[in-house]
């Protein structure tokens, strides 16, 4: 079995970050999302996380917050000895990141690949009209 993606958020940016991730990618058979709805609470969500990964034998985690109920909930679950990686602050670059170390088998940083495919554009623009002019 591959390995495994799982998108956790508060509400339903997890489920639109996958769909958005597959107009690039297409179809990601591997990547799952787990919602906390407003009327649920920690153990609502837990429930529903471990039903999702509990036939994992490899996988990642990425939520969209450090410090809100998913992220907590997964931490529970590492310091309960769970065995997976967990990165807050998710975003597009990083479910491309882990497409990409997948497809082609990388182990590049997802963290440094989300970062550098993050920047203002304004700045990128501009920057090189004053460097021209040299």
């Amino acid at each position: 079995m591959a390995k495994q993606l799982v998108l956790i958020s508060h509400g339903s940016f997890c489920e639109g970050l996958k769909a958005s991730t597959e107009m690039l990618m297409g179809p990601q058979d591997n990547i799952h999302t787990v919602v906390l709805e407003p009327s649920e609470g920690a153990d609502d969500f837990r429930q529903k996380l471990e039903d999702t990964i509990k036939d994992f034998e490899e996988f990642v985690v990425f939520c969209d917050l450090q410090g809100g109920t998913p992220c907590n909930v997964a931490s529970r679950l590492l310091l309960e000895g769970r065995q997976f990686d967990l990165y807050a602050g998710m975003s597009m670059p990083m479910v491309i990141g882990f497409i990409n170390n997948e497809l082609v088998n990388l182990d590049e940083d997802l963290v440094e690949f989300a970062k550098v495919n993050t920047m203002k554009i304004n700045d990128m623009l501009f920057s090189s009209d004053d460097d021209d002019d040299d």
